[in-house]
């Protein structure tokens, strides 16, 4: 391990000195790092490091105060993403820039200077998708598409660029494993044809397994380097946060009565491009978390919105505590105690332009008593989201502050608090943890926990089989919106829990 700057003669980027500083917040604090041709580099640090007002800073989004950058040798200023992209700079997001209208085609047209003709561009998208193991149909409109399809779209588009610097930006929080694993062989090959990559991810094991050296940002400084090989996760996860950080607890809880019933489910498809739900049947009890996993576009984003009421379902399929929910729309549910989050925290969970406490009366008005007789109270409005802020630990100047300001581990924080602090009986969440740091994503997995130990009912929809594994009583597997029969997880393997992700329904799945 190494500590200050990260700097190497060979290097294609190199940044010295970069400063960056928002009101009441210091971004970036005297960043230098470089990183050389034909290497994956990490740059890793807990939601609000630093790690994205850098890589914009790269990508020219956002203007350094201080010091400078060079790319290829030649002094790196760029006015805007154009200009970067330009110079060889392509940079994945965490979050989508994509057009929910248009197709994927067209999508990525827009990143490209010169765009070749249509039918042309369709072919080379698909040619790129297949060698590179992401299928993509690029006529399909984006709305149509699931979280991690989205993804696709925008590794494709860097990839048709050529780049002499890649920055990713979390570009596996929604892919499968083995979506994963062919990523990375084409992050390899890549790398082994002389592209640098700037590698951002919270998944410190695929950090281990794939990126040749690491950079560690702590409160928008450099804190360390190192070749994350030679580390455990562990370790990383203690450099990044200054500490070690303590296990979840999962002790105290007990399950009880039965509080939510879906009933033989069934849904057609919202889109042509969607997946009807086929006769879900679940029951969930009270302190029980109920972990449901699939690979993504198989009716996870539909199953969300069959629970949340923002798809009303047929009369006698959604019980809570014996009330039929089934013809009640969101607030409904909401005030019943039946409460959900999406997957999307940046569009669906909450609305970029608004304010933290905005945000907050979308879900919490009714239940918390922050709307009365059409009255929307600001004053406990404002405090309800400081208490969010303040008990989730939530990286920010305040609840005035809009949620796109928020890194995305810090939003993703809010949205589960804000859902979890209205004490719910039953609370549905599909991808809690995507793309957050460990630290915080250990929070968020132990306030699940600490609200079935208050005796609620969770059900955890996610891509993360460790998660999954980690948190849940029972597992079921959803696949072409067909759920699995419920096993217990306890000595559950991996093994089979693939056997149940590639559709074995209506077997009989053994435990161990």
């Amino acid at each position: 391990m190494t500590k200050g700057t990260n700097l190497t003669d060979a290097a294609v980027f190199r940044a010295q000195g970069i400063g960056k500083s928002y009101p009441g917040v210091r971004a970036n604090d005297d960043v230098s790092f470089s990183v050389e041709a034909g290497e994956i580099h990490a740059l890793l640090g807990e939601n609000g490091a630093g790690k994205s007002t850098l890589v914009k800073m790269i990508y020219g989004l956002v203007r350094p105060d201080d010091g400078e950058m060079t790319l290829n040798g030649q002094p790196h200023q760029p006015a805007d993403p154009r200009a970067a992209r330009a110079a060889g700079v392509a940079m994945v997001f965490q979050h989508f820039s994509l057009f929910d209208a248009l197709t994927v085609a067209e999508n990525i047209a827009l990143g490209m200077e010169n765009p070749p003709h249509r039918h042309a561009l369709s072919a080379r998208i698909a040619q790129v998708s297949q060698d590179f193991g992401l299928p993509l149909n690029p006529a399909r409109r984006v709305v149509t598409l699931s979280a991690g399809e989205r993804q696709r779209v925008e590794i494709i588009r860097c990839l048709l660029q050529n780049p002499r610097l890649l920055i990713m930006d979390e570009p596996t929080s929604v892919l499968t494993p083995q979506e994963a694993e062919l990523l990375f062989a084409t992050l390899r090959k890549l790398a082994d044809g002389g592209t640098a990559i700037l590698y951002i991810s919270h998944k410190l094991d695929e950090i281990r397994a794939h990126c040749d050296r690491a950079t560690i940002l702590r409160h928008g400084r450099v804190v360390d380097s190192c070749d994350p090989r030679a580390h455990s996760a562990r370790t990383l996860a203690a450099m990044m946060v200054g500490g070690e950080m303590r296990p979840i607890d999962r002790s105290g809880r007990r399950t009880g009565e039965v509080l939510l019933q879906v009933r033989a489910l069934s849904q057609p498809a919202p889109t042509a491009e969607g997946t009807a739900l086929k006769g879900v049947t679940l029951t969930l009890r009270a302190g029980e978390i109920l972990g449901i996993g699939g690979v993504a576009g198989n009716g996870q984003d539909e199953l969300l919105a069959a629970l949340s009421g923002e798809v009303r379902s047929a009369p006698g399929t959604v019980l809570l505590e014996g009330a039929d929910l089934s013809r009640l729309g969101p607030e409904g549910r909401r005030v019943a105690g039946l409460l959900a989050a999406p997957e999307d925290r940046l569009g669906h969970a909450a609305v970029p332009d608004f304010s933290l406490t905005d945000n907050t009366l979308l879900t919490a008005g009714a239940r918390k008593g922050l709307v009365r007789k059409g009255l929307i109270d600001r004053p406990a409005a404002r405090a309800y989201a400081a208490d969010v802020i303040r008990a989730f630990d939530v990286r920010t100047p305040g609840p005035g502050t809009t949620a796109k300001a928020l890194s995305g581990g810090n939003l993703q924080k809010f949205v589960i608090g804000r859902e979890v602090m209205q004490t719910p009986r039953v609370l549905a969440v599909n991808q809690p943890t995507w793309g957050v740091d460990a630290g915080a994503a250990a929070a968020v997995r132990q306030s699940l926990l600490d609200l079935a130990r208050s005796g609620a009912g969770v059900i955890v929809i996610s891509q993360d089989l460790d998660e999954l594994l980690e948190l849940s009583d029972r597992f079921c597997a959803l696949n072409e919106g067909r759920l699995s029969d419920p096993v217990t997880t306890e000595g559950l393997t991996l093994d089979r829990i693939g056997l149940m992700l590639g559709g074995a329904h209506g077997m009989e799945v053994a435990h161990p």
